[in-house]
């Protein structure tokens, strides 16, 4: 099959044939018909998660089973699917009580084995962790799903449990930005989007932000607290960074939530949290990893409701080439929205 591998740490990718991969026993192999591109899988290449070279990366996708493995009940050749970016063994505690975003033992396409940037993709314990797709939902649309929107949604809906006419404030408008705000809108919430980039704004004002505003204008948390009247009851990360952390945490009112969805790598250190806040205001502090394949069914309902519409987040789609030359720039990258590769280009 064609791929794109990186042999070391900021390696230059390059695209050609590799071998298949095997398909393992419990899970299958999927054809790969469309998978994102994500700041995730620069962080991969980059340095920052533990890979084993020579890698493919890639762990947003949507595809078609072309091979099943030993002791696979759910599944058959042919059938639509897409899968969670963390992959739960399907035995632990954890996974059993339909928690496999934070199984122990979990594999990750595109970090713990090679990923999905390629024309096939092996994935483990399908019978926990692959999705059916609806006919009325494409491949582009799934793939958007995988790490980013479906991250999102449990941000909001499973960690912060938003109610309708809180005030939301969505730090960075990329792929996970811009589905927060657009699921935050879906299920009646206030949303301030900011970002440093005024296309990317301009996307969240027509997905239903309220309010923008530019990173490097006037002091954020005192903007947001001006627009809200005393601050947001839900801030989000999207981004990753000791200033878009503190920043959400101090766009919070009392008693806030705040979800940390951006990757915190300490590359000079852990990143400062402003915790005299956290203490003195009662804010909660919450990570999001993703979400379990058991909580797909109602985003997929919302989905198909036309409620959430991922496609309109997809901003382009490109080849394997095209994006072997992207990743390591993703993360200088002004583009807007959510890039994917289809592989069979």
């Amino acid at each position: 099959m064609r791929a794109m591998v990186v042999d070391a740490v900021r390696g230059r990718p390059e695209v050609h044939e590799v071998a298949d991969p095997p398909c393992p026993v419990g899970g299958v192999v999927v054809r790969v018909l469309a998978t994102g591109m994500c700041r995730s899988d620069w962080h991969a290449w980059a340095g920052h998660d533990e890979i084993a070279f020579p890698h493919v990366p890639g762990h947003e996708l949507a595809g078609m089973v072309v091979e099943v493995g030993a002791g696979v009940v759910r599944w058959a050749v042919g059938d639509r699917v897409t899968v969670p970016f963390v992959c739960g063994c399907g035995r632990c505690e954890w996974c059993l009580s339909g928690n496999a975003q934070v199984c122990p033992d979990q594999q990750q396409p595109g970090f713990t084995h090679w990923g999905s940037f390629a024309e096939h993709v092996a994935l483990h314990a399908a019978d926990t962790n692959l999705i059916a797709l609806p006919e009325s939902i494409d491949f582009a649309s799934a793939a958007s799903l995988g790490c980013r929107f479906a991250t999102a949604y449990r941000a909001l809906v499973g960690r912060a449990r938003v109610t309708g006419g809180e005030w939301v404030t969505v730090v960075g408008a990329g792929g996970v930005g811009l589905s927060t705000v657009m699921i935050a809108r879906a299920l009646g919430c206030r949303v301030v989007a900011v970002d440093r980039n005024a296309e990317a704004l301009a996307l969240a004002a027509d997905l239903g932000a309220d309010h923008v505003l530019l990173a490097d204008g006037p002091d954020v948390p005192t903007a947001v607290a001006d627009l809200t009247g005393g601050g947001s009851h839900v801030a989000v990360d999207a981004v990753g960074s000791e200033q878009t952390c503190s920043d959400a945490v101090l766009s919070l009112r009392r008693r806030g939530r705040h979800v940390q969805v951006g990757l915190l790598p300490a590359i000079d250190g852990h990143p400062r949290v402003p915790m005299d806040r956290v203490i003195g205001w009662e804010l909660d502090l919450l990570g999001s990893h993703g979400m379990a394949a058991v909580d797909y069914p109602d985003m997929l309902d919302l989905v198909e409701q036309g409620l959430l519409r991922p496609e309109q987040l997809v901003q382009r789609t490109i080849g394997l080439d095209e994006a072997a030359t992207l990743l390591p720039t993703f993360d200088r990258t002004t583009a807007v929205g959510i890039t994917l590769i289809d592989p069979t280009r």
